[in-house]
């Protein structure tokens, strides 16, 4: 601001400004202050939902890994061990949905006019 700014401004209206200044912050404030409360209940939601995927994550790898130790050591042709790998992952898979009550989507036919 220029000083022909300043002398135009009153100390009323800088009073003014000040008073508007301190009731915006208050509202600023309250607002804050209230939905504090919304974002700590959102936040152990969502570090619930963290733990609750990371435990999956962590039983797949598991059953992956028992997958592979049961499969004995690995001889055979690169196709034949890739093979029982995808076989592996796909029964542990539905091993895990079995555990969750989850049932495979069901297959539709679809029609011909």
């Amino acid at each position: 601001m220029t000083k022909e700014t300043n002398e135009n401004f009153s100390q009323e209206d800088v009073q003014l400004s000040k008073e508007e200044l301190n009731k915006r912050r208050a509202e600023i404030t309250a607002y804050y202050k209230d939905h504090i409360k919304d974002l700590k209940v959102q936040k152990e939601y969502e570090e619930l939902l963290r733990d609750i995927e990371k435990t999956r994550a962590e039983r797949v790898q598991a059953q992956m890994y028992l997958a592979q130790i049961m499969a004995g050591p690995e001889t055979g042709s690169p196709e034949e061990i890739n093979n029982a790998r995808n076989e592996a992952v796909k029964q542990a898979a539905e091993d895990w949905n079995a555990e969750q009550n989850i049932a495979p989507p069901k297959r539709t036919l679809k029609r011909a006019d």
